[in-house]
């Protein structure tokens, strides 16, 4: 389709200032993006949200304003920039990872946009890249996970811990979940975590150490942040690892390095994006999770589907915690 065709204005979400889901603000008349070079213009059709969208709207993590949220989406390529664009054509079904999601059309950048397997929805490869490539990469570079080993998924029902939870067990190891509430319970049982703990009741540290003879977990994959951090480098065994994933507490607070030699800890706070640098990279872990969805039959939970328009309900609603699985706009 060629620019010229394509309307001079679209839908989106642009926030001006950081703050509260008040500075969500829906309009309908942003100019849509021209491609540039290593860029292709994708029509979204669904959008994902994901917990860091709220990071960047209260500021938690600074970013220019003003700003189109959104980290992922998947679509139709409309056009081409003009060059970077390498085995990309108009009409190719993708799905993209990159900024400015929240809108009906974006520029995304070609070296992060795949092509859609047959077999797989546009819905389930939206749902799935950012939070799937993430429990992915968690299980095989942050702390190798290894069959046997017993692990502790903090928030096991969520968009990334219902990932690790499937993960884990497909990889043969034991998983205890933590969730919010006792109407997460069987939900995490059925995603592979064997034993679940609701938060709040003070028995992570009790059954952790049941579980493990009192030798601790052999990893922690920790998304909450502030308020668990502590607890979890008390309940990983020697020599094993926390990773700190996420902030959905808040900010994990500066602490003594010289904590960690008591056990011989790790501390591992990765960003997804450095795991999947090179095109290589991508490929490689995009191509793992694509299968585990067509041949193991993953669980692609898609917890809701909201119109663009709707977008403040939706960040109120993840930051609510009562939410399973994951979060969607339709433009």
């Amino acid at each position: 389709m060629s620019t010229q065709s394509l309307p001079k204005t679209m839908h989106g979400v642009q926030i001006s200032e950081t703050g509260g889901i008040e500075v969500l603000d829906y309009k309908t008349d942003l100019p849509t993006p021209t491609p540039q070079a290593g860029e292709l213009l994708v029509r979204n059709s669904v959008i994902g949200i994901n917990y860091i969208d709220t990071y960047f709207r209260t500021g938690l993590y600074p970013s220019p304003k003003p700003e189109i949220l959104g980290r992922e989406a998947a679509g139709e390529v409309v056009a081409l920039g003009p060059s970077g664009v390498d085995g990309f054509k108009e009409g190719d079904k993708v799905v993209w990872m990159g900024t400015s999601g929240y809108a009906e059309y974006t520029a995304a950048p070609a070296a992060k946009t795949l092509r859609v397997p047959d077999g797989i929805t546009s819905e389930d490869a939206c749902a799935a890249i950012l939070q799937g490539l993430t429990a992915i990469t968690l299980v095989e570079e942050a702390h190798k996970v290894e069959s046997g080993d017993w692990v502790l998924v903090l928030a096991a029902t969520g968009g990334v811990g219902g990932w690790l939870c499937q993960i884990l067990r497909a990889k043969g190891a034991h998983t205890i979940g933590t969730v919010g509430s006792e109407g997460k319970v069987e939900e995490a049982k059925r995603l592979g975590a064997e034993v679940v703990v609701v938060e709040g009741e003070g028995r992570v540290e009790q059954v952790v150490k049941e579980k493990t003879g009192g030798g601790g977990v052999r990893a922690v994959f920790d998304g909450v942040g502030k308020t668990t951090f502590d607890r979890s480098l008390e309940v990983v065994g020697r020599k094993g690892t926390v990773v700190s994933f996420g902030n959905a507490s808040g900010a994990v607070d500066p602490f003594a390095i010289s904590k960690l030699s008591a056990k011989n800890v790790k501390v591992a706070r990765p960003s997804l994006y450095n795991y999947i640098y090179t095109r290589e990279e991508y490929e490689k872990y995009a191509d793992e999770l694509f299968r585990l969805m067509s041949e193991e039959k993953f669980d692609v939970r898609i917890h809701k589907t909201y119109p663009l328009k709707d977008v403040a309900q939706a960040h109120q609603d993840i930051e609510s915690r009562k939410t399973m699985g994951k979060l969607l706009l339709s433009p």
